[in-house]
């Protein structure tokens, strides 16, 4: 018996794959990211590389102004839409989510990842399909509003603290699923509230934000326990991250590109458990990953 991720959000067009587990390209148009700071931060170089992972297989072009590493420093809506917005305009003058499938890049769509309001309204103008805020809305009141109007796809990731106290934040009494799940809730209520439908919503469980390594393993190996409780799709964002060195080559571990093969298994544990998307900085391996997750489901 297959198990095919959760529900894709109504929003997103109807071409849009809803059998397997989608890939998100990650697009850091940021001098700082922990992984890649600086390789895109010219919009010809974000472009070509927005190309590439299409090409490759990325159903999803994630493009992100803010580094919202541990530690990282924040940056102004300004300064973050100066970043994104020629991207953003840039990929959709290429093609990228054409309805009428006459590009090669018509086969993806666009999200940016920002805890703004005024950069999300600013990239939904331009028509990007989804807004990934790692805040859950805690960064910015307006958040919610701005998405019930626009009813675009919204990815709610759960969050504690900011970049420069989140690992300090990471007490959970109950033990970290039950309170991620918790702290979801609370927001899920909050855009209720607000008037967001259920069906633009996607969940995040945030790993490696206000998580220790172990609490990051363990809402991972959650990953199907989560979008079975709260009853929405969860996309998982491992890629790179540090709680991965525990799994890496002790010699490479402090690398981020190094935990690349790593991330890939972890695609396929969390692909194999139902998510609905997973976001990565490499496409090939982790397509191969997603390929080999629907295989094992198909055969068991």
């Amino acid at each position: 018996m297959t198990i095919l991720p959760a529900a894709a959000p109504a929003p997103l067009p109807g071409w849009v794959p809803r059998d397997r587990t989608l890939l998100m390209g990650v697009l850091n148009v940021t001098p700082d990211s922990f992984s890649d700071g600086g390789r895109w931060a010219d919009p010809e170089a974000a472009v070509a590389h927005a190309r590439e992972l299409i090409a490759q297989g990325a159903d999803v072009i994630d493009v992100g102004g803010e580094s919202t590493r541990p530690g990282a420093q924040r940056v102004d809506v300004d300064t973050e839409i100066s970043r994104v917005l020629p991207v953003v305009r840039a990929l959709l003058a290429d093609g990228v989510g054409a309805a009428d499938g006459t590009s090669p890049a018509a086969s993806a769509i666009i999200s940016v990842d920002t805890i703004h309001a005024a950069t999300a309204e600013a990239v939904i103008d331009a028509g990007a399909h989804i807004i990934n805020d790692v805040s859950g809305g805690l960064a910015d009141p307006a958040m919610h509003g701005l998405i019930a109007r626009t009813g675009v796809v919204y990815v709610c990731q759960h969050w504690r603290g900011d970049p420069e106290t989140m690992d300090r934040l990471t007490d959970y009494p109950g033990g970290v699923v039950a309170g991620v799940e918790a702290e979801l809730r609370a927001r899920l209520a909050e855009l209720d509230a607000a008037g967001v439908e259920r069906s633009q919503v996607v969940l995040d469980p945030g790993l490696g934000f206000a998580k220790t390594h172990a609490q990051s393993w363990e809402l991972l190996r959650s990953t199907g326990r989560l979008a079975q409780d709260l009853g929405l799709p969860v996309l998982v964002g491992a890629s790179r991250k540090r709680f991965l060195a525990l799994a890496a080559d002790p010699a490479r571990a402090t690398d981020p590109l190094a935990r690349d093969s790593v991330t890939a298994a972890t695609t396929a544990l969390a692909a194999s458990a139902g998510a609905w998307a997973v976001r990565v900085h490499e496409i090939p391996s982790n397509l191969d990953a997603v390929r080999t997750a629907s295989l094992w489901k198909d055969h068991r």
